[in-house]
């Protein structure tokens, strides 16, 4: 029987542990599950252990999205390797047997979940969730670039999983600010690898972000994609993506909220701004890259000391 791990990053999440874990203990492969903690001192370790997953505990200043997962994998050495943050909640204990089951039939060498939003979300919230992840599965491979552009290379690693032995070929998850997931799949489908999209693996994960975490969030979209846009390149980048979705949101708006449309065009054009200044800033001083981060704890962590070494 295939060996499965699902590694679950966390920081403060004990409150999540009681709505994420269960469905993943209770799954029929019998994963190995190990909870990561960056040294919050919240219970979360200890609420894991009672709930019977294993935990390792990391430095939070050794604390990075692509670093801490990669370490996590070859702690587990499992076959197959399953990434899920600790706020994505299964729907049923059968999800994790849905999510691989591509990669056990060998169709493809990463799959990942549909997210729906989380019960009281708000309609940006929802719309996020129903652009990005349709009714329908299905599975792309570098030769459908054409046909999706950059959604070719699209996966979340709030819930997905991954071939070992693929994710081994191309040095594993990357060490960065942002987009290891993007970055790990779009080199393996350059191998010749292929992604699943599976419909019916669902769990419910959504965020409600203010204006000025948009704008750090799109700051650090734009800072990481520069640094890999020749990986990602399709013929218009982001763009054509970025306008259908602005596009079909308004037009959503118009019908079901329209009171919400001057909301929206704020929304879009700092989420604009932000990534065009995350691109326009890899030489930027420390002090701002900081203050315009989601995450100022990177810029002052040990794998962002050594990249810059």
């Amino acid at each position: 029987m295939s060996s499965v791990g699902v590694a679950v990053i966390t920081h403060s999440a004990k409150h999540h542990l009681p709505h994420c874990l269960p469905p993943i203990l209770q799954s029929s492969l019998k994963p190995r599950t190990l909870v990561v903690n960056s040294s919050s001192n919240d219970g979360t370790v200890e609420l894991a252990q009672e709930l019977g997953a294993e935990t390792h505990i990391i430095p939070r200043a050794d604390f990075n999205h692509g670093a801490t997962r990669e370490a996590a994998r070859k702690l587990l050495g499992t076959e197959y390797i399953v990434m899920i943050t600790p706020d994505a909640y299964a729907l049923d204990s059968s999800f994790l047997e849905t999510l691989v089951n591509p990669l056990l039939h060998h169709e493809a060498s990463i799959a990942y979940a549909r997210q729906i939003p989380h019960n009281g979300a708000n309609f940006f919230e929802k719309f996020s969730r129903d652009y990005n992840y349709p009714n329908e599965s299905h599975i792309r491979s570098i030769h459908d670039l054409s046909h999706y552009g950059v959604y070719t290379f699209f996966c979340s690693n709030s819930c997905a999983a991954y071939r070992n032995s693929a994710l081994d070929e191309v040095g594993g998850f990357p060490t960065g600010l942002f987009g290891e997931d993007t970055v790990a799949v779009a080199k393996m489908l350059h191998k010749g690898h292929k992604i699943a999209y599976v419909a019916d693996a669902v769990v419910k994960h959504s965020h409600r972000y203010s204006l000025q975490q948009e704008f750090k969030r799109h700051f650090d979209i734009g800072f990481s994609r520069k640094d890999y846009e020749d990986l990602i390149s399709a013929k218009e980048g982001d763009k054509n993506r970025g306008k259908d979705y602005v596009k079909t949101m308004m037009k959503q708006l118009m019908q079901k909220e329209p009171h919400k449309v001057p909301y929206a065009c704020v929304q879009t054009l700092v989420k604009y701004l932000g990534y065009q200044m995350g691109r326009r800033s890899t030489n930027a001083p420390l002090w701002l890259k900081k203050r315009c981060s989601s995450q100022d704890f990177y810029w002052t962590s040990n794998h962002y000391r050594d990249s810059e070494h």
